[in-house]
């Protein structure tokens, strides 16, 4: 069953996603991307697609799932997902509550989710349940600092920008660890607030 509050809210947001997000944060933020999105490989499953914007960085000739939990981000990133060269199917479905049989996946892929699921931890979760034993996550994400003053910054905007999608100040890391992840690693992109971020389901 889809959250219908986190639904509307990104449905909302759909409209005007692109024109916020597609060229100054994607042309900074490519190499990275196309970093982590080169390892993709087997059955891969790719949360939060929204309007497509990511799917430019993945490898051609592969067999993908995308889902969204808006189907006004889906609607968008149609297009872009029949110019993929390859496979792609999408779905709309909410993280929490995903449909798929135990360990069907051998990647999980998020790009700048986890700062917007509303229960991040059991979203994790949900992701390694469908992961096979020994599969990996990979995150390109926004996440808060640890250092001083903007852990301070990001923890007073949090409450003003929440309405409108992401909360500055998660701690993503830790949330993968206490969904049962290991092997957790992370590379720092921009000062410690943007992250690529690795783990691995338990055999």
């Amino acid at each position: 069953m889809l959250d219908l509050a986190t639904q509307r809210k990104w449905d909302r947001a759909a409209c005007g996603y692109d024109l916020m997000n597609g060229y100054g944060p994607e042309w900074r933020w490519a190499p990275w991307k196309r970093q982590l999105f080169s390892t993709m490989e087997g059955r891969v499953l790719f949360l939060a697609i929204g309007t497509g914007q990511d799917i430019q960085f993945f490898p051609s000739w592969q067999e993908k799932t995308a889902f969204d939990i808006s189907s006004r981000m889906i609607a968008q990133a149609r297009t872009r997902a029949d110019g993929y060269k390859g496979r792609l199917q999408l779905r709309q479905l909410d993280v929490h509550d995903l449909d798929y049989p135990d360990a069907t996946f051998d990647q999980v892929f998020t790009s700048c989710t986890f700062c917007s699921v509303p229960n991040p931890v059991n979203g994790l979760r949900a992701l390694r349940r469908v992961l096979c034993p020994g599969g990996t996550i990979g995150m390109f994400e926004h996440t808060g600092s640890r250092w001083f003053p903007f852990s301070l910054m990001l923890d007073l905007m949090t409450p003003l920008v929440r309405r409108l999608g992401p909360e500055l100040n998660r701690d993503t890391v830790a949330n993968l660890r206490q969904a049962g992840f290991l092997e957790v690693q992370e590379e720092r992109v921009y000062l410690d607030v943007v992250k690529l971020i690795y783990g691995v389901s338990p055999d």
